[in-house]
């Protein structure tokens, strides 16, 4: 929503909006398409993710095509020749940015060369060929008025603390999340003061420190017990940790989680419905979710007819399930969606996984003792099992992984480097995975191969120094012209 649609909407509005960003997300969010209308949105592309006419070489090529074919760019785009380059760009956007007609909080410095970013490649989460920069973030002061305890699905403890309501960056804040009572100590925060606090990134509040202190501030107490369950605390490291597995914030947290999209998803299922179903009906393991009666989700607050035909139809339709999903959705501390899909391509079914052994854990790329150990935790407890069992006798299918497991590459994990010219490192990728073997994101000692094409870098030079084995094109395209034979 451009600054100039806001301020002309904020003149007639009955209820004036806040700030760009919330105009544009409300807009989006609600349902009825002439408030949307109304809103004026307008929208600027960055990236094309597939032409049938062939791919894009560069960053550049690939703006110049957008708006060749009538698409909105930004007019702001800068090929930079080194790192000072890229800081000039910066401060030249810094001191820009409060004239133009839209919000923004920073930069984004890309690799041109996508043969480069290929070569670089991607995180579980981000590409490792682009960075966010971002602006100073605006600060206030404002007390702070409380601290309360959030209780997550592990049972680790974060303060939250309550604000005195504070305009900033157009928004009304007051909330701010401390890390753990170490920070609420290090930054010596207190009850009653006046707290410094900035928003992150523009989004997330934090609490920087104190400004003032008055007579009546009071030092915030280190908890001992759950205040949701009164449960004696276990300190862990830096954290708290609410040891009671029947904690109703842990139960609700789990619930969501094993809704989520990256786990059973479970269309249209929420937190909200989650605290719904546990405090009405004590809805608090997995299985629960699958027992669930029409006439009673009909009782939950809000839920007609249609919304709950919706929600019990998304239950019965998430029944099946890739076992990558499943994995995640179980919720074992320390494995996230790329770990869940690294151990579901190494057992490819729930009867393996459920056997796994640590040696066998550690054998995948980037599993370490700590993450081993809290999945052999996991299966290892008859109450998970036992819960596992009844989500199968209730009709979950956890689907058999398509992975080849005893190909000419079963058990190895290789890593690509370099230009390869019969085909793109993906394709290349493709094969090994179709032929039982495994792809890492860097070279370390659980590397069994580097495939090396041409201008190879560093992972060629990590993989020579310790001693693994290197495969050139020649000798790959000759394993797989054997598998064609």
């Amino acid at each position: 929503m451009r600054l100039s649609v806001l301020k002309k909407y904020n003149e007639t509005a009955e209820e004036p909006l806040k700030n760009a960003r919330n105009g544009a997300a409300g807009a989006i969010r609600n349902l009825d398409p002439k408030v949307t209308e109304n809103r004026k949105l307008d929208i600027m592309f960055y990236n094309v993710n597939y032409a049938s006419g062939g791919e894009f070489s560069s960053q550049v090529q690939c703006v110049e095509f957008l708006k060749e074919n009538g698409f909105k760019v930004h007019p702001y785009l800068r090929v930079c020749r080194g790192i000072k380059e890229v800081f000039s760009s910066i401060e030249e956007i810094e001191n820009e940015r409060k004239a133009l007609d839209i919000l923004t909080d920073g930069a984004v410095i890309k690799i041109n060369d996508f043969s480069l970013r290929e070569e670089l490649g991607f995180t579980d989460k981000f590409p490792r060929w682009a960075i966010a920069y971002k602006f100073e973030a605006e600060e206030v002061t404002t007390l702070l008025t409380d601290v309360k305890w959030q209780v997550g699905r592990t049972g680790k403890l974060t303060p939250l603390g309550i604000l005195e309501p504070v305009e900033l960056g157009g928004a009304t804040v007051q909330k701010a999340t401390l890390n753990n009572y170490g920070d609420i100590l290090r930054k010596k925060v207190k009850i009653g003061s006046r707290v410094l606090v900035r928003r992150s990134n523009e989004v997330i509040p934090e609490i920087l420190g104190v400004s003032e202190d008055y007579d009546d501030s009071k030092e915030i107490e280190k908890i001992s017990v759950c205040p949701y369950c009164n449960t004696g605390l276990v300190e862990v490291g830096a954290n708290l940790f609410c040891p009671n597995k029947q904690c109703q914030p842990r139960i609700i947290a789990q619930l969501t989680n094993f809704a989520s999209k990256a786990g059973m998803n479970v269309e249209g299922f929420s937190e909200k419905t989650a605290k719904l179903l546990n405090e009405k009906f004590s809805v608090k393991n997995f299985s629960d979710l699958y027992t669930l009666q029409r006439d009673e989700v009909l009782k939950l607050e809000g839920f007609k007819d249609a919304k709950t035909d919706n929600i019990l139809s998304a239950i019965e339709n998430s029944k099946k399930v890739t076992l990558a999903n499943f994995i995640y959705a179980l919720g074992i501390e320390n494995v996230g969606k790329k770990t869940a899909k690294d151990i579901a391509d190494r057992f490819v079914n729930l009867p393996n996984f459920l056997d796994a052994k640590p040696e066998e854990l550690l054998q995948i790329e980037e599993i370490g003792e700590v993450v081993a150990k809290s999945i052999i935790d996991y299966i290892s407890s008859p109450e998970n099992l036992a819960e596992i069992k009844k989500l199968l006798s209730l009709g979950v299918i956890v689907e058999q992984e398509t992975v080849q497991t005893d190909g000419i590459f079963s058990g190895q994990t290789f890593v690509l480097t370099g230009t390869l010219s019969n085909f793109t490192r993906d394709e290349a990728g493709k094969i090994i995975i179709q032929n039982g073997g495994q792809i890492g994101s860097s070279v370390t000692k659980k590397t069994n191969f580097v495939l090396a094409g041409e201008s190879a870098g560093s992972k060629l030079d990590k993989a020579k120094k310790l001693g693994i084995k290197i495969m050139y094109e020649e000798e790959f395209l000759s394993l797989i012209k054997d598998l064609k034979k």
